[in-house]
C-alpha cells in the first residue's frame, strides 16, 4: 500500500450512441462493469474503488454484485467533471480513472499510471503504440505526441506527427487510464473549453491549451475498448477462451 491515498474510479454511463446500456451488456454471464471492476480491484496500490454513475440501473447492478458505487449528476459534460464530483465526496491524494469499457485491462498496466511524486497539479495518463494502420486514420482514436520526457506537446484526431521527412516512428494513442490530483480536477472544471478543444472535441486539450503539463507513460497492452457490437463480440470470445483455458 502506498503512503498516498489512491482511489480507483470507474466512470460508467448508461447512454452510448453506438452501444446503448454498454456497462450492463453480458460478457460470459457477467455485466461488463463487473469485469472492469474486478480487474481494477487487483491493483494493490488502491485504497478503495468506486463505480461513478448517473444511472439507477447501473447502481442497482453494482450493489447486487457487491461493488462500491457512487451516484453522480447526469449533467456532467465530461468524465473529468464526474471525477471532480467524486473527489468532493471522497478525499484522496490521487484519483485514478479507468474507463468502464475496458474489461481486458490488466492491473499491472493500470499501476503504471501512478506517479512516484505528486506534483502541485498532477496529470498522468497512459498511451500505447498503434498496432493497425487503420487505427491511425480513425478519428475516434486520439493521437498523441510527447517530448523526450514524456510530456504531451500535441493531441489530435488527425494522424500526428505528419510523416513529412520520415516514416520511422510509431503513432501513439491514449489508453483509458488517467490519474489526477484534486488541483488538476479543480483546474479543469473551473476553466472554459478553448478553441481547439471545441473544434477537435478532445477533453484533455483544455490542459494543453493552457500549458498545464500532462505526463504520458508508454505501455504495452492489447486491451480492447468496447465501443461497438463488433468490439463486444471480440471481447466475449477472448474472455470465453481465457475461461476455458483456466478450467
Amino acid at each position: 500500500m502506498s503512503d498516498k491515498k489512491i482511489i480507483g474510479i470507474i466512470p460508467s454511463r448508461y447512454s452510448s450512441s453506438r452501444l446503448p446500456g454498454k456497462p450492463l451488456v453480458d460478457i460470459c454471464g457477467k455485466p461488463m462493469i463487473w469485469w472492469v471492476y474486478n480487474q481494477v480491484k487487483k491493483v494493490k496500490q488502491f485504497d478503495d474503488i468506486y463505480v461513478a454513475t448517473d444511472d439507477e440501473r447501473i447502481e442497482k447492478v453494482c450493489k447486487e454484485y457487491g461493488m462500491n458505487v457512487i451516484m453522480t449528476s447526469n449533467n456532467h459534460p465530461t468524465h473529468i467533471h464526474r471525477l471532480h464530483e467524486v473527489s468532493n465526496k471522497v478525499d484522496a491524494d490521487l484519483y485514478v480513472c479507468v474507463c468502464g469499457d475496458e474489461p481486458l485491462i490488466k492491473p499491472e498496466v493500470i499501476e503504471k499510471v501512478i506517479p512516484e511524486k505528486v506534483e502541485p497539479v498532477t496529470i498522468s495518463i497512459l498511451m500505447r503504440e498503434f498496432t493497425e494502420p487503420t487505427e491511425v486514420i480513425d478519428p475516434g482514436n486520439i493521437k498523441i505526441t510527447t517530448n523526450a520526457e514524456g510530456y504531451c506537446v500535441a493531441l489530435s484526431r488527425s494522424p500526428i506527427p505528419f510523416p513529412y521527412k520520415t516514416i520511422q516512428f510509431k503513432y501513439k494513442k491514449i489508453v483509458g487510464v488517467e490519474c489526477y490530483n484534486k488541483k488538476a480536477l479543480e483546474y479543469f472544471v473551473s476553466t472554459e473549453p478553448g478553441c481547439i478543444e471545441k473544434i477537435e472535441d478532445i477533453t484533455l486539450m483544455r490542459y494543453l491549451e493552457n500549458r498545464i503539463p500532462m505526463k504520458f507513460t508508454l505501455v504495452e497492452t492489447n486491451a480492447l475498448s468496447v465501443d461497438t457490437q463488433r468490439d463486444l463480440e471480440k471481447v466475449r470470445k477472448i474472455i470465453s477462451e481465457r475461461n476455458e483455458n483456466d478450467n
